[in-house]
Protein backbone atom coordinates (compact mmCIF):
# COMPACT_ATOMS: atom_id res chain seq x y z
CA UNK A 1 0.00 0.00 0.00
CA UNK A 2 1.44 3.20 -0.78
CA UNK A 3 1.94 6.04 2.13
CA UNK A 4 -0.14 9.08 1.96
CA UNK A 5 1.78 12.58 1.67
CA UNK A 6 0.31 15.34 3.44
CA UNK A 7 0.87 18.78 4.72
CA UNK A 8 0.53 21.56 7.09
CA UNK A 9 0.53 24.95 6.82
CA UNK A 10 -0.96 28.14 8.19
CA UNK A 11 -2.09 30.73 6.20
CA UNK A 12 -3.52 34.40 6.00
CA UNK A 13 -6.53 35.61 4.34
CA UNK A 14 -3.41 36.39 1.26
CA UNK A 15 -2.18 33.01 1.14
CA UNK A 16 0.88 33.95 2.90
CA UNK A 17 2.79 32.03 5.68
CA UNK A 18 4.79 34.93 7.12
CA UNK A 19 4.55 38.60 6.40
CA UNK A 20 7.00 41.04 4.68
CA UNK A 21 9.50 41.18 7.61
CA UNK A 22 10.70 37.61 6.79
CA UNK A 23 9.97 34.38 8.38
CA UNK A 24 10.09 35.57 12.28
CA UNK A 25 6.63 37.78 11.04
CA UNK A 26 4.22 36.02 12.50
CA UNK A 27 2.10 38.43 13.93
CA UNK A 28 -1.29 37.37 11.31
CA UNK A 29 -0.58 33.79 12.41
CA UNK A 30 0.43 33.59 16.38
CA UNK A 31 -2.95 34.78 17.68
CA UNK A 32 -4.73 31.96 16.10
CA UNK A 33 -2.24 28.93 16.46
CA UNK A 34 -3.49 27.85 20.23
CA UNK A 35 -7.06 28.70 19.65
CA UNK A 36 -9.09 25.00 20.49
CA UNK A 37 -9.42 25.00 16.57
CA UNK A 38 -5.54 25.39 16.04
CA UNK A 39 -5.20 22.88 18.74
CA UNK A 40 -7.91 19.77 17.30
CA UNK A 41 -5.97 20.92 13.79
CA UNK A 42 -2.85 20.12 15.23
CA UNK A 43 -3.98 16.93 16.71
CA UNK A 44 -5.13 15.71 13.38
CA UNK A 45 -2.64 16.14 11.31
CA UNK A 46 0.11 14.28 13.08
CA UNK A 47 -2.19 11.14 14.47
CA UNK A 48 -1.83 8.90 11.08
CA UNK A 49 1.52 9.72 10.28
CA UNK A 50 4.79 8.30 10.89
CA UNK A 51 7.34 10.07 9.06
CA UNK A 52 8.13 13.95 9.31
CA UNK A 53 9.51 15.98 6.63
CA UNK A 54 11.09 19.18 7.19
CA UNK A 55 13.08 21.73 6.16
CA UNK A 56 16.41 22.91 7.78
CA UNK A 57 14.92 26.25 9.36
CA UNK A 58 11.89 24.58 10.88
CA UNK A 59 13.93 21.40 12.02
CA UNK A 60 16.35 23.99 14.18
CA UNK A 61 13.39 25.97 15.32
CA UNK A 62 11.13 23.13 16.26
CA UNK A 63 14.37 21.58 18.45
CA UNK A 64 14.66 24.91 20.33
CA UNK A 65 10.61 24.71 21.48
CA UNK A 66 8.69 21.29 21.18
CA UNK A 67 10.61 18.93 22.95
CA UNK A 68 10.57 21.22 25.85
CA UNK A 69 6.66 21.14 25.78
CA UNK A 70 6.93 17.35 25.51
CA UNK A 71 8.01 17.13 28.73
CA UNK A 72 6.23 19.64 30.11
CA UNK A 73 3.35 18.58 32.08
CA UNK A 74 1.68 21.28 32.38
CA UNK A 75 1.46 21.94 28.63
CA UNK A 76 -1.53 21.56 26.86
CA UNK A 77 -2.16 17.53 26.14
CA UNK A 78 -2.60 18.36 22.53
CA UNK A 79 0.20 20.42 22.37
CA UNK A 80 2.74 17.70 24.14
CA UNK A 81 1.06 14.82 21.72
CA UNK A 82 1.80 16.38 19.67
CA UNK A 83 5.50 17.15 20.74
CA UNK A 84 5.99 13.81 21.61
CA UNK A 85 5.22 12.49 18.63
CA UNK A 86 7.38 15.02 16.78
CA UNK A 87 10.30 13.79 18.91
CA UNK A 88 9.62 10.36 18.71
CA UNK A 89 9.14 10.24 14.95
CA UNK A 90 11.28 9.53 11.93
CA UNK A 91 11.95 12.49 11.03
CA UNK A 92 13.41 13.27 7.11
CA UNK A 93 15.61 17.22 7.15
CA UNK A 94 16.54 18.45 3.95
CA UNK A 95 19.05 20.76 3.79
CA UNK A 96 22.29 22.08 1.71
CA UNK A 97 24.19 23.08 5.04
CA UNK A 98 23.72 20.77 7.72
CA UNK A 99 26.66 18.54 8.73
CA UNK A 100 25.23 16.59 11.32
CA UNK A 101 21.14 15.70 12.04
CA UNK A 102 19.80 18.23 14.67
CA UNK A 103 17.60 15.84 16.24
CA UNK A 104 17.73 12.05 16.80
CA UNK A 105 15.81 9.52 14.34
CA UNK A 106 16.76 12.09 11.94
CA UNK A 107 17.76 11.84 8.31
CA UNK A 108 19.51 14.71 6.24
CA UNK A 109 18.76 14.82 2.43
CA UNK A 110 20.72 17.17 0.21
CA UNK A 111 18.29 16.32 -2.75
CA UNK A 112 15.25 17.51 -4.69
CA UNK A 113 12.04 16.75 -2.32
CA UNK A 114 10.25 14.98 -4.91
CA UNK A 115 12.68 12.48 -5.46
CA UNK A 116 12.75 11.43 -1.34
CA UNK A 117 9.39 11.57 -0.95
CA UNK A 118 8.78 9.08 -3.83
CA UNK A 119 11.22 6.85 -2.56
CA UNK A 120 9.70 7.35 1.32
CA UNK A 121 6.20 6.61 -0.58
CA UNK A 122 7.90 3.10 -1.73
CA UNK A 123 8.68 2.11 1.55
CA UNK A 124 7.47 1.77 5.20
CA UNK A 125 4.22 2.48 6.65
CA UNK A 126 1.86 5.44 7.84
CA UNK A 127 0.97 8.89 6.61
CA UNK A 128 4.60 11.43 5.25
CA UNK A 129 3.66 14.57 7.17
CA UNK A 130 5.23 17.63 5.29
CA UNK A 131 5.50 19.59 9.04
CA UNK A 132 4.82 23.53 8.23
CA UNK A 133 7.88 23.79 5.55
CA UNK A 134 6.95 25.84 2.65
CA UNK A 135 9.65 25.04 0.54
CA UNK A 136 9.45 21.71 0.86
CA UNK A 137 5.53 21.88 0.38
CA UNK A 138 5.89 24.05 -2.85
CA UNK A 139 8.24 21.34 -4.46
CA UNK A 140 5.81 18.85 -3.76
CA UNK A 141 2.63 20.75 -5.05
CA UNK A 142 4.68 21.63 -8.26
CA UNK A 143 5.41 17.66 -8.57
CA UNK A 144 1.66 17.03 -7.75
CA UNK A 145 2.93 14.54 -5.08
CA UNK A 146 0.80 16.30 -2.12
CA UNK A 147 -2.53 13.93 -1.14
CA UNK A 148 -3.92 15.95 1.96
CA UNK A 149 -3.54 19.42 2.77
CA UNK A 150 -4.01 20.60 6.32
CA UNK A 151 -4.46 24.81 6.17
CA UNK A 152 -5.32 26.80 8.76
CA UNK A 153 -6.46 29.89 7.57
CA UNK A 154 -5.96 32.84 9.40
CA UNK A 155 -8.15 35.87 9.21
CA UNK A 156 -5.63 38.87 8.65
CA UNK A 157 -4.41 39.79 5.63
CA UNK A 158 -0.72 40.20 6.01
CA UNK A 159 -0.36 42.45 2.80
CA UNK A 160 3.44 41.29 2.41
CA UNK A 161 5.74 37.68 2.22
CA UNK A 162 6.02 34.62 0.31
CA UNK A 163 3.10 33.12 -0.58
CA UNK A 164 2.05 29.09 -0.60
CA UNK A 165 0.22 28.98 -3.98
CA UNK A 166 3.18 30.51 -6.60
CA UNK A 167 2.33 30.62 -10.39
CA UNK A 168 2.86 27.85 -12.23
CA UNK A 169 1.81 25.46 -10.17
CA UNK A 170 0.05 22.33 -12.11
CA UNK A 171 -3.83 22.56 -12.55
CA UNK A 172 -5.27 20.36 -9.39
CA UNK A 173 -8.61 19.67 -8.32
CA UNK A 174 -8.87 19.44 -4.14
CA UNK A 175 -12.46 18.13 -2.06
CA UNK A 176 -13.13 19.67 1.34
CA UNK A 177 -12.60 16.65 3.91
CA UNK A 178 -12.86 18.77 6.92
CA UNK A 179 -13.76 22.17 8.23
CA UNK A 180 -14.06 24.17 11.26
CA UNK A 181 -14.29 27.86 12.27
CA UNK A 182 -13.03 29.19 15.49
CA UNK A 183 -14.86 32.10 17.36
CA UNK A 184 -12.08 34.40 16.64
CA UNK A 185 -12.31 33.45 12.48
CA UNK A 186 -9.73 31.02 12.17
CA UNK A 187 -10.43 28.39 9.68
CA UNK A 188 -9.13 24.91 10.28
CA UNK A 189 -9.52 23.07 6.87
CA UNK A 190 -8.51 19.73 5.13
CA UNK A 191 -8.18 18.90 1.81
CA UNK A 192 -7.86 15.90 -0.32
CA UNK A 193 -6.58 15.86 -3.82
CA UNK A 194 -8.87 14.61 -6.24
CA UNK A 195 -6.80 12.06 -8.67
Amino acid sequence: MTRTVTANLSLTLDGRYHGPAGPADMGAIVTYATTDVARRHLTRIWEGATTAVLGRRNAEGFLGFWPTVAADDNADPRDRGYAKWLVDAEKVVFSTTLTEAPWERTRLVNAPAAEVVIELKASGSGDILVNSSASVIKALLAADLIDRLYLLICPEIAGGGPRLFDDGLPSTKWRVAHQETGELGETAVVYDRVR
